[in-house]
């Protein structure tokens, strides 16, 4: 073949239009038979590129096979798992296929109806989104810059010095490593506008599972609403509806909730401020990428875009409340995780932080540790400690705000530590040199402040630590329940033996004859019961909105619905909230563990001084007590989901 055809050259030259290489493997030489680079270009230039994806990739055109037992639903030609479940799960997939059907019928029932709401795109944003992408991208509203907008790697020459050198090699390195990041991060955006565009002008489907804790996903990995900003802003209802008297307000206070920017402001502030920034709004709507630009300012800014044109349709149309709107309006948990555990103590101080209990305007736990923690260092301050002196002006609710938010989620002071050296390096103004001891004291403070706050959810989550600590390195087993719902839970974490080999006999060996890794175990054990807890909060809510005829959809504790129906979900979140914690919880977990792990008077003999399996026996029955909040609060609190 003649490798100068693409360009205009007198001379031609013809080489071989495959070669063979040789490339060394380890410890072995192999032989490749590999295209000349000329016929690979030809080649692609032969015919439009595509990308092709295996269905369970994909949204499907018809309803998903319903769920009847634990191996039967999802995708109809391809079979699909119920349970998503990490490499180690086996003795989980185990116990769920195990249980009888009916057991697990309301976790059956939930993803039936969740895979059953039809939905299509937003071809308005769609288009608008490609166009950005098609045009460079766009950091500020995180559409990915293609690799070409990546600086050239720095040259080394020969007249550099060692140092010189140095610096350029690290350069180059982190030159690589950003367009590795740019690269799968465009590809990702690639995939979601791709499926997106195929799907524009059809009706699609969902089918859902779950993971080993109940939480439900969608099967499909890239172009769904549990994706990030832009991909929730391309999706739709199938089913719309008109917005009645309230519907048009709903969308105008979910627009304020997805800038972030009145989090402090009461529902009627919110709707107040809409209103005075309407022309704002229906200048983004109308004007995107020409005009003010006001929606690039949101939190969410593509999802807010889209609010901002569904608004402006409705309210130009002739008769608002008449508009059908096919718009999904969110309503997000206030820390769900910390208001579950308010809820199992029934913990007052820690309800009314995270929005149980009543109040005019939504409390905020994040800037409630924020000012604890700064009380502390005034007082640390005053008493020559350094370090408290060094952070004056700098404690925020953000600085703390990831912290406060993972701790219920079993974060170390590791972990917390990282996370707050990472907010201070963003601050410009704090010294370099003191992130690290001001995080390691910033860290420690978040942690007391906890505790303060929430006195019950801290004796919960100790008592959950200690359980899973004792099971797995008394008994030598993984900690197991049983969610609200009925489903069986094993944690699957398993110290690895030195000669494991990835192989599916590798995985069924070790879950027979390898020791819990009893340090996961216990970190993991805290975070996994709340999550199988809000997962059978969603479950309730949601099959109590299939009961009262409205679309419902959810990610974790983000509950969607149309705008006319806001209220109706409202009220049936906050009755099943107040319906799952009204069961005994704890003294139901504390029977099924003494159950499965307790050792009985002959099981232990004659006991020895300290003996670990009485440890087991008592800490298994000392439910922690509760306070005395009461939950029927949560019925009359309207920033408990807002």
């Amino acid at each position: 073949m003649d490798s100068t055809m693409l360009r205009q050259v007198e001379m031609h030259q013809y080489v071989p239009a495959v070669y063979k290489v040789y490339r060394h493997y380890a410890d072995r030489l192999k032989e490749e038979v590999k295209p000349h680079p000329v016929l690979v270009k030809l080649y692609k230039g032969s015919r439009p590129e595509t990308l092709n994806f295996d269905t369970d990739m994909c949204p499907t055109c018809v309803p998903p096979h319903p769920w009847l037992t634990a191996k039967t639903g999802g995708y109809l030609l391809q079979k699909t798992v119920l349970t998503r479940l990490p490499e180690m799960s086996m003795k989980q997939g185990c116990v769920v296929d195990l249980v009888p059907s009916k057991q697990i019928f309301p976790i059956l029932d939930t993803l039936n109806q969740l895979g059953a709401s039809p939905w299509i795109v937003n071809k308005p944003v769609l288009d608008l989104i490609i166009q950005v992408f098609r045009n460079g991208g766009m950091e500020q509203v995180d559409i990915p810059l293609p690799v070409s907008q990546c600086p050239a790697l720095p040259k080394i020459t020969r007249d550099l010095s060692s140092e010189e050198k140095n610096v350029i090699y690290r350069q180059r390195f982190m030159l690589k490593k950003k367009r590795s990041e740019m690269f799968s991060l465009w590809c990702d955006a690639l995939y979601k506008l791709s499926i997106a565009n195929h799907f524009r002008d059809s009706v699609f489907w969902f089918p859902q599972n779950i993971d080993f804790r109940g939480r439900v996903y969608p099967v499909p990995p890239h172009f769904q609403h549990l994706g990030g900003d832009m991909a929730r802003s391309m999706l739709l209802f199938a089913k719309g509806m008109p917005l009645g008297d309230k519907g048009l307000d709903w969308l105008k206070i979910h627009l304020i909730n997805l800038t972030g920017l009145k989090k402090k402001s009461s529902l009627t502030d919110r709707l107040a401020w809409a209103n005075e920034i309407l022309d704002d709004i229906l200048d983004s709507a109308d004007n995107p990428l020409t005009g003010k630009q006001w929606w690039k300012e949101s939190d969410d800014p593509w999802q807010t875009l889209a609010c901002c044109m569904e608004i402006a349709n409705a309210s130009r149309s002739p008769n608002p409340a008449a508009y059908v709107s096919h718009f999904p309006v969110h309503q997000d948990g206030s820390c769900n995780g910390l208001q579950h555990y308010a809820a199992l103590g029934r913990d007052q101080k820690g309800a009314e932080a995270v929005n149980l209990y009543p109040f005019e305007t939504p409390q905020d736990v994040y800037s409630g540790v924020a000012g604890l923690v700064e009380k502390e260092r005034l007082q640390d301050a005053a008493a020559d400690v350094e370090i408290a002196k060094v952070l004056d002006g700098f404690v925020s609710r953000k600085v703390v705000k990831q912290t406060v938010m993972t701790i219920v989620y079993g974060v170390t002071r590791y972990g917390a530590r990282a996370q707050i050296q990472k907010q201070l390096a963003d601050i410009k103004a704090f010294p370099e040199h003191k992130s690290l001891p001001a995080a390691s004291y910033l860290a420690e403070k978040t942690f007391d402040s906890i505790k303060q706050m929430f006195t019950s959810a801290r004796q919960i989550q100790d008592w959950f630590v200690d359980c899973a600590k004792l099971i797995s390195s008394v008994r030598n087993k993984p900690v197991e329940w049983v969610t609200p719902l009925g489903l069986p839970v094993v944690q699957p974490y398993f110290k690895l033996p030195k000669n494991y080999a990835e192989s599916s006999r590798s995985v069924h060996l070790l879950q027979a004859n390898s020791k819990p890794n009893v340090m996961k175990q216990k970190n993991a054990f805290p975070p996994n019961f709340v999550h199988s807890l809000d997962s059978s909060h969603m479950m309730l809510t949601c099959l109590h909105a299939a009961r009262a005829g409205i679309s419902f959809a959810a990610v974790h504790d983000s509950y969607w619905t149309h705008p006319a129906n806001v209220d109706i979900m409202n009220k049936l979140t906050r009755e099943q909230f107040v319906a799952l914690h009204s069961l005994p919880i704890l003294d139901d977990l504390s029977e099924f563990l003494e159950k499965r792990f307790s050792y009985s008077p002959g099981d232990i003999g004659t006991p020895f001084p300290e003996d670990p399996r009485l440890r087991l026996n008592a800490v298994l029955k000392s439910v922690p007590t509760k306070g005395k909040f009461d939950l029927t609060s949560v019925l009359r609190s309207t920033y408990f989901f807002s």
